[in-house]
């Protein structure tokens, strides 16, 4: 099945909301209103606002939060709330990226809560899963992805699943500069879907995105997008220069 396309950039803690505005205003121009690729931006939550200010009226770029709370309010100082995100014109939250599992505990369960209650309010989950270095030397690949994959997404229907966009990030390739090979990452990405398979049949399973996060880079860019699986791409470092992150969606649509 021919799935479109999807880039994401994750910022992470960088980007001032000035900065966010900067970066948009270029990329925007950069990207021309591509419609061959989705593309969405994650910034900083203190950016959110005056981010879709800029992007509400793009036909190519889509709003992107970091993270999110799975309760609808209450006594969590610090959180953000989905309800919060959606009132601001957030169109995906990213959950389960290897950092917050690592770094901030989060674990399988509260990942699927998190999941659970985007789709009750009707925002998209950019589903993060992954294998430490250990774990791939240790020949665990396949019975981690799959415990995050049937724990993570725990109680989601088919019209929930085909909503999600699923991204596989090796851990060991975050930030490190060492990327898979589009082999590494083609078997990573075709074990995600044939799970996928298993838990909610063939058509989810040939219309969900998988995408790649990892080191992603306009020079790898295409190589990597032409894998069968690979459906898209979760971009950190590269995606902070509008000029870069432009260039690898425009890779990523000439690879389809």
């Amino acid at each position: 099945m021919n799935r479109k396309p999807i880039i994401a950039a994750n910022w992470k803690m960088n980007k001032t909301a000035t900065e966010a505005v900067q970066f948009i205003e270029k990329f925007e121009n950069l990207v021309g209103g591509s419609s061959l690729v989705d593309i969405a931006i994650a910034p900083a939550f203190i950016a959110l606002s005056a981010s879709k200010e800029l992007l509400v009226n793009s036909s190519t770029t889509a709003l992107a939060a970091q993270n999110c709370h799975f309760e609808e309010s209450g006594a969590f100082t610090g959180e953000i709330s989905i309800g919060m995100l959606k009132d601001i014109g957030v169109d995906y939250v990213i959950i389960g990226h290897s950092e917050r599992r690592a770094i901030f505990g989060e674990n399988d369960a509260l990942i699927n809560a998190k999941a659970k209650s985007l789709h009750a309010a009707g925002v998209n989950p950019i589903f993060c899963i992954g294998e430490t270095l250990e774990e791939r030397d240790g020949g665990e690949i396949e019975s981690v992805l799959r415990r995050q994959l049937e724990d993570g997404l725990k109680d989601l229907d088919s019209v929930n699943m085909i909503q999600t966009v699923i991204a596989y990030e090796p851990v060991w390739a975050i930030g490190t500069g060492r990327t898979a090979t589009p082999e590494q990452a083609q078997e990573a990405h075709a074990f995600t879907r044939s799970v996928i398979r298993e838990i909610f049949g063939d058509s989810v399973a040939d219309q969900i995105r998988i995408q790649y996060g990892g080191s992603v880079k306009p020079d790898n860019t295409k190589e990597l997008m032409g894998q069968e699986d690979v459906d898209g791409a979760l971009v950190g470092g590269a995606s902070l220069d509008p000029e870069s992150f432009a260039d690898i969606c425009k890779n990523a649509a000439i690879s389809d």
